[in-house]
């Protein structure tokens, strides 16, 4: 009876052995940072059909990659956290509703931490180059290339996207005509750029892009507390409210993030965006 149980023990412990040493063959699990970017919104995200060091595969968009400011701050956070990047392409009104679903980890797509958007998601720090001022953006051609003030655009016809922060802050701009959102921001500036509309709102550091990119467009910048009142830090990556290690993780990275760094990043970043324009 001894040598039966002996054996049978002998027999477990071999099974035992085998399946951790299977188990241990296996090779370990990648991570993954998988972000929705809405690759529309130059020079923070756009996609190209070539592949670069700085680009990333879009994965729901096949044969296209992924570039922008947004992008080389995600590659910087999913290096951090050990992951690899997987960018998912979505349209703007379609990123906060899929980040809860739990179909992406985080949104990486020049957005801003309004207080609406706070209400449903959770923010990290901001991870732009400055701090965000909004300017007006219009065609050189326009009646208003010379205004220096809120008021000299009483008439003006405004465009912006639907469902972002620039499009409601038109409201604030006295005597404005808000013309019918558009979907993409080319499209709003394509509006501008053919003077279907006078003018858009945009942040500084996109409006100076835009402004050294297309000839026929121009900043109107305003003196301090003169401009927009605006209801946010800047733009964050977004996460849910339950990924608090996440977030934590991401912020820890974004503080060994100088300024001068993200200004280099941003210069690089633009540059590659006029060669491929050019």
């Amino acid at each position: 009876m001894k040598k039966y149980i002996a054996l049978a023990v002998i027999a477990i412990c071999a099974v035992l052995y085998f399946k951790v040493f299977r188990d241990t063959e296996k090779p370990p699990e990648v991570k993954t940072l998988c972000i929705g970017v809405e690759c529309d919104y130059a020079p923070n995200n756009w996609e190209e059909q070539k592949h670069s060091d700085f680009s990333a595969p879009v994965s729901n968009h096949e044969g296209y990659y992924a570039d922008g400011y947004d992008i080389q701050i995600a590659k910087l956070a999913a290096n951090h956290l050990g992951a690899e990047l997987v960018v998912k392409k979505l349209k703007w009104e379609d990123l906060i509703p899929t980040l809860q679903r739990g179909e992406i980890d985080a949104i990486f797509s020049g957005m801003l931490d309004t207080e609406e958007r706070r209400k449903q998601i959770a923010f990290t720090d901001t991870y732009e180059v400055n701090e965000t001022e909004y300017v007006i953006v219009v065609n050189t051609e326009s009646l208003y290339a010379d205004a220096v003030k809120m008021t000299d655009f009483v008439g003006a016809k405004f465009t912006g996207q639907k469902g972002t922060n620039l499009y409601a802050s038109i409201s604030q701009i006295p005597g404005a005509v808000t013309l019918p959102g558009v979907d993409t921001v080319p499209e709003m500036l394509k509006a501008v750029t053919s003077g279907q509309a006078d003018a858009t709102v945009i942040n500084l550091d996109t409006g100076r892009s835009y402004e050294a990119t297309y000839s026929n467009l121009k900043v109107i910048r305003f003196p301090e507390n003169e401009g927009f009142n605006l209801g946010f830090h800047g733009i964050c990556a977004g996460v849910r409210k339950s990924d608090t290690d996440l977030l934590n993780r991401i912020n820890i990275m974004l503080k060994q993030l100088p300024q001068n760094e993200r200004q280099k990043i941003m210069d690089s970043t633009i540059s590659r965006l006029w060669k491929d324009l050019s």
